[in-house]
């Protein structure tokens, strides 16, 4: 499952560098899948539909930093744990009930995001 950050969250920023797929964003900065990827071209999403790599997206909070699930891969490949979870101070970095995704899963989109 995908990780998010709880209501929690101070607005510190010591998750936002750790991530390896550039996942967490601050409040209110929109995101693009290929920010900090090597992706071109579309990226289908886990709802099924399909968009630009470059394509702007509206922020996800607007009140603390957020996990883009579409791109969150609980660092499955390059750590043993999520090192947003490892990092955070106040303990706001989570797993995600609303995101539940197999290892495969999770595998599957890191491949797709660091091509």
């Amino acid at each position: 499952m995908a990780i998010k950050i709880t209501d929690e969250c101070i607005n510190c920023g010591a998750c936002e560098p750790e991530c390896p797929n550039n996942a967490i964003y601050e409040s209110g900065v929109e995101w693009r899948i290929k920010d900090g990827t090597s992706v071109e071209g579309n990226f289908q999403l886990i709802d099924g539909s399909s968009i630009a790599v470059d394509q702007k997206m509206a922020p996800i909070s607007q009140e603390v930093y957020y996990i883009v699930p579409d791109k969150c891969t609980e660092c499955m490949g390059f750590h043993e744990e999520p090192q947003c979870a490892a990092v955070c101070p106040v303990d706001c970095c989570v797993p995600d009930p609303d995101h539940a995704e197999t290892e495969a899963i999770l595998l599957d989109r890191k491949s797709r995001l660091h091509i």
